[in-house]
Formats: C-alpha cells, sequence, structure tokens
C-alpha cells in the first residue's frame, strides 16, 4: 500500500525542519523527504555556520595583527589553513549530526530520497544511498522547502576559464596569494573579508553603485573605505566585459565610469547570487505555479495549489534563517487549519525583517530602511550616531560605523534602525524588540543604559528624534 500522511515535507533544513515539528506537534501523520548528499540543509552546511566558523578564524588572525595598537607584543600571526578547514569540518559534522538525529529520532517519518510530484497529492521517491523508500507517497497537504543553489551567470569567458563558488570555498585548505570576488553582496563581502584577513590580495567587483544595494548609501560607503583601508580594492558601478585565462592568473576585465579597467588574480570567486533548487521537484505536475525561478507564494505561505505550501530559499522573498524558519511554521500551522477546515489564520509579517553581514566591522538592519519608507511616502524622521564618537567603542579600538534610527515623524515610532560597526549582529536586536511591541524613539531615550556599553549609543539618536517631535 502506499503510505499516506497529513502533511509531507519536502527538504529538511531549517524551513523544513521548522514546518515538520509544528505540524507533529499540532497532531499532524508527517512525513520528511531529504534528498542532499548531507543532512543538514543549506544554512548548516554550506551558508550560515561554516562562513561564520571561518570568518571567527579570519577575523581573529587579524585583530592578533593589531595587537600592539592595545600595547601587547606578538609575533606575525600566520594562519594555519588546513587548521581552520578542520576545525569548520568538525563543527559543521556535529551540527549536521545533530539536525539528522532530530529528524531520525521517531516524531515523524523521514525519508533519505529524491522526490518528484507525480500530481497533486502524490510524490515519486527514489532512494538516496543504500536506505529503502516507498517509490511512492500521498499527502493530504505539502511543504515545499528544497532551499537554494548558486545561480550561474551568463558572463563571457567566465565558465571557460572557471571560478569558485561560496561551496567551493568552504572546501579549500591551501592558501591562495589573490581572489576576485564578483558581488558586493552578504555572501561576496563575507568571503571577500576572510580571505583579505589571512592574507589574499582581494579585489572586489560590484555592478551596482554601492556595495550592499539594499541598504541605504551610507552602510555600503563604511563597509567600502573599511575594505580599501585594509587593503582591499573595490569597484562599484561596472560592467564586466569578459574573462579570460592569462597565464597563471584569471583577468577580469571591466568598465567603470565608462573606462576600460581590468584586474588579475590567482582565482575567482562568483558570488552573484542563488536561486531557488526546484529543478528536479516537477512542479508542473502538481499545478504549483513557478514565476521567476520561485514558488509564488501568498502572505499564508499557500502556493496557488491550495494544500501545498512553501517555505524559505524556494519563495523568498527575502533569504535569511529565521524567516525561512517562521515560514515553515505558518505553512505548517495553516495546512494543519485547512485539513480542519477552518480559516488560515497565520501571516507572514516582515515588518521587523532583520538582515546581517558578519564582516568586521558588522553591519546590520531591522525593518524599513529610510529608502524603503521614503518609497512607501511614510512622513519620517532618522537620526544617527558614530562609533568615533562613543565612549566604549573608542576604548575597543572600534570606531568606524554609525547606529541608525528610522520613526515615524506622527509619535516616533521606530520602523526601522542600522547599524554598522562593533558587534552591530547583536545590537542590532535593541531596536527589533522595541519595534516588536510598536515602541518609540522617545522609550529608547528613556531607557536605563549602563556605562560604558555599546548598548547605549542608541540613545543618543533616539534622544535626536525624541527632540524633535517635542517629547523629550
Amino acid at each position: 500500500m502506499t503510505p499516506s500522511f497529513d502533511l509531507a515535507v519536502i527538504g529538511g533544513g531549517s524551513a523544513g525542519y521548522a514546518a515538520a515539528r509544528t505540524a507533529q506537534g499540532l497532531g499532524l501523520k508527517v512525513a520528511v523527504i531529504e534528498g542532499g548528499k548531507e543532512v543538514g540543509g543549506l544554512c548548516i552546511l554550506r551558508g550560515c555556520m561554516p562562513t561564520k566558523t571561518f570568518l571567527e578564524s579570519a577575523h581573529r588572525n587579524h585583530e592578533i595583527a593589531r595587537a600592539a595598537e592595545f600595547g601587547i607584543r606578538v609575533g606575525k600571526p600566520k594562519p594555519d589553513w588546513k587548521a581552520i578547514l578542520k576545525r569548520k569540518d568538525r563543527l559543521i559534522r556535529e551540527f549536521a549530526d545533530y539536525r539528522k538525529g532530530q529528524l531520525e529520532r521517531g516524531d515523524f517519518t523521514f525519508y533519505r530520497a529524491y522526490a518528484k510530484f507525480r500530481g497533486p497529492h502524490h510524490l515519486g521517491l527514489e532512494s538516496v544511498g543504500k536506505d529503502k523508500v516507498p517509490a511512492e507517497i500521498e499527502a493530504k497537504s505539502f511543504v515545499v522547502a528544497t532551499g537554494s543553489r548558486t545561480a550561474k551567470r551568463e558572463i563571457p569567458g567566465l565558465e571557460k576559464t572557471g571560478y569558485w563558488t561560496s561551496d567551493d570555498c568552504l572546501r579549500v585548505g591551501k592558501p591562495i596569494k589573490s581572489l576576485i570576488v564578483l558581488g558586493g553582496r552578504a555572501v561576496g563581502l563575507e568571503f571577500a573579508q576572510y580571505y583579505a584577513h589571512l592574507g589574499v590580495k582581494v579585489t572586489v567587483i560590484q555592478r551596482s553603485s554601492q556595495l550592499l544595494p539594499e541598504s541605504d548609501p551610507e552602510v555600503g560607503q563604511v563597509l567600502g573605505k573599511v575594505f580599501r583601508q585594509d587593503g582591499t580594492d573595490v569597484f562599484c558601478g561596472t560592467e564586466i566585459v569578459q574573462v579570460i585565462q592569462k597565464g597563471k592568473t584569471k583577468r577580469v576585465e571591466f568598465l567603470q565610469g565608462g573606462k576600460k579597467k581590468s584586474v588579475e588574480a590567482e582565482q575567482i570567486l562568483q558570488a552573484l547570487g542563488r536561486e531557488p533548487d526546484l529543478s528536479e521537484l516537477k512542479c508542473e505536475n502538481a499545478g504549483v505555479e513557478i514565476t521567476k525561478g520561485k514558488i509564488v507564494v501568498s502572505e499564508t505561505q499557500q502556493s496557488g495549489v491550495p494544500h501545498i505550501f512553501a517555505a524559505g530559499d524556494v519563495c523568498g522573498p527575502y533569504e535569511v534563517v529565521h524567516l525561512a524558519i517562521q515560514q515553515g511554521e505558518v505553512a505548517a500551522k495553516n495546512a494543519a487549519q485547512l485539513l480542519k477546515g477552518g480559516d488560515l489564520r497565520e501571516k507572514m509579517d516582515y515588518r521587523m525583517k532583520l538582515e546581517v553581514i558578519f564582516t568586521s566591522p558588522e553591519a546590520a538592519g531591522v525593518g524599513y530602511s529610510e529608502r524603503e519608507c521614503r518609497a512607501k511616502g511614510w512622513d519620517i524622521l532618522t537620526a544617527s550616531y558614530p562609533f568615533a564618537d562613543h565612549g566604549k567603542s573608542i576604548v575597543m579600538g572600534e570606531m568606524n560605523g554609525f547606529v541608525k534610527l528610522i520613526a515615524l515623524k506622527e509619535r516616533g515610532q521606530i520602523v526601522g534602525a542600522e547599524v554598522v560597526g562593533p558587534h552591530a549582529s547583536d545590537l542590532i536586536h535593541e531596536p527589533m524588540a522595541v519595534m516588536r511591541y510598536r515602541g518609540t524613539a522617545t522609550e529608547i531615550a528613556e531607557m536605563p543604559h549602563y556605562h560604558p556599553t555599546l548598548s547605549e549609543i542608541w540613545t543618543y539618536p533616539a534622544e535626536d528624534i525624541a527632540e524633535k517631535i517635542g517629547t523629550y
């Protein structure tokens, strides 16, 4: 007999596991199908965790090189590339084993298999490895959470010349002398600084006029300044003409401001984005609409086929783990409601969307940027304050960057915040907590902050906004 389930989750990564765990907790009979070579999902295997493990090593190497600034005498640090790779592999294996254990412990049925839709309620399965799986399963509802893969870009000569992807970088255990990074968003900048902080000569080539183009301009400006100070060449506003092999090096020829330029390096990192991994799933057999490579979903995470939901990178609109988890939970709760014949009450709210770039200094933003607010026609007030004028950051020797608050003018409600500076990934959670309860700049200004701490820097732009609206 064909095994039957209330919910089948396709993909065992962060979004998929969140959906399965939530659905099982609601009493649904759940199956999870994972067809990757390894179990764990993008975040654990090829994304958040391995890249941050690498960056931790590189940032420490960079900090040791600054020791004399703090009155500490040390020799010149020498990175051990094989040891860095070995540490990353050990930690990721532990993380992946834990996730695999969560999937295999029996709360739901776990299949190690490739999946293809054979119809709106049926999946064909093909075993991965030696595991035995049924040829087909059926389910009353589905959550598609198959993640993403590195996107290919049509750049003359790039495929012939050869390049690394971010996946390839995670397997490199020997030093290189020079690297060209194509792309100035999160992945490109994090890897650019990883290599630069290990002593590699790095060049970043970005098509748009600024780094991190989705952020307000000053965010990318600060990072560009720091990168250049550290010896990394940064070119923005470019158009790549071609990539060619020149002896033992690779050359990228491009236009900037109408002028022809070129750079050469031992290797190229193509960091120009990712795309949903849907090619083998045969969504068309289930009637699921795909637009620009993604599954089109509503705010309830439903596709155009009401009983088929999606979560994570396959649907977007933001490719970050905490939102993928939330999407998986929303999808599972709505699937349970659908099976009961009830209304779908759970909806995604991106009001507190959050992004962090783990460079040094870190960059983080929550909510809406100034540009997004003005595009919405909102009447806003903004205020910033630099780390260069803040006691704790001066003591730390971390004076690049700023904090910025964005508030509605009417009552000073915080709708967005940005920070570039030390521990930005942690600092961003203070305005996020205030935004969760629709708090105001005045409330931040009046909240006690210990001195000297990094956190108290938020009080300065908060006071500025509160004074402008006459509440402080």
